[in-house]
């Protein structure tokens, strides 16, 4: 009975450690799906959720967000463990899979709900979003214009629209081919 008990503490008590190294942070990089598939791919991503963020409207419809009625961007949920990769090397993951410099949105697709966003939710990733600008802006000799905002609510897509590129894997990648994505990406970051 001792060691059952035991066991079941160490259980307990490792999960709860897990937990607590487990951060999450929002993007808006355009379409959600493809910035899903960016990092779903990077090391100590523990889950990726597509929604909307950044917004007036509670509980929006990706029909009313794509008509740029509600003020939210498509906007990615990333749960992360702190204990394997941090906010700064998520926000270079961040930056290589954007155009920093569209100020129309994001590839092909244009307008206010498209535009890229990072989220921050307290002064230290506020000044660590800031500086990592100043030195792209630096690097290109160019400004960003991509948004920094605080964040305040996200919510989750409707279920289609989660793991798009893995359920729908033809159709996304004619998608993404389309928009060219991969083309203007090697472009800016070679």
């Amino acid at each position: 009975m001792k060691k059952i008990f035991l066991v079941l503490l160490f259980l307990m008590l490792s999960s709860n450690l897990y937990a607590a190294n487990i951060k999450k942070i929002y993007f808006a990089g355009g379409c959600f799906w493809c910035m899903e598939e960016s990092f779903d791919k990077v090391e100590g991503v523990v889950k990726t959720i597509s929604g909307y963020s950044g917004g007036h409207v509670k509980n929006p419809k990706y029909k009313d967000v794509v008509k740029n009625t509600t003020g939210h961007y498509e906007t990615l949920e990333i749960s992360y463990d702190e204990s394997i990769i941090n906010f700064d090397k998520l926000l270079d993951v961040y930056w290589i899979n954007i155009d920093p410099f569209d100020a129309d949105g994001q590839f092909c697709d244009k307008g206010e709900s498209y535009k890229s966003v990072v989220f921050f939710e307290n002064n230290n990733q506020k000044k660590i979003i800031e500086d990592s600008i100043k030195n792209i802006e630096k690097r290109f000799k160019k400004k960003v214009v991509t948004y920094v905002k605080k964040f305040k609510e996200f919510y989750i897509a409707e279920t289609y629209h989660q793991n798009y590129y893995e359920k729908n894997f033809i159709r996304y990648l004619m998608y993404k081919k389309g928009c060219q994505r991969e083309e203007i990406l090697n472009r800016i970051w070679g």
